[in-house]
């Protein structure tokens, strides 16, 4: 998991819809080779009784960015899904 530092430029490639969601997105890029770094963690404690949303984000390093934004427009639509053919089914 990517460590932002101050030699390290990253930006935001993605607002999650909660921090599950975030982790689902830094999980692809991971898979695809992209370092991410997942934030927002504490901040959802902090809204007590209100709804968690878009506090959670992605971020990647800038020589990252335009691939993590291949990624992340296969995930909205939905065309980053397994193929059934790839899985193993149990008995």
């Amino acid at each position: 998991m990517l460590q932002p530092t101050p030699e390290t430029t990253v930006k935001i490639v993605y607002k999650a819809a909660d921090i599950l969601e975030a982790h689902i997105v830094s999980g692809m890029l991971a898979a695809r080779g992209i370092e991410a770094y997942v934030a927002g963690h504490y901040l959802q404690g902090a809204v007590g009784d209100l709804p968690p949303f878009g506090l959670a984000h992605v971020s990647v390093p800038d020589d990252d960015f335009d691939a993590a934004l291949t990624v992340i427009k296969e995930y909205e639509s939905g065309t980053n899904q397994l193929d059934d053919s790839s899985t193993t089914k149990g008995g």
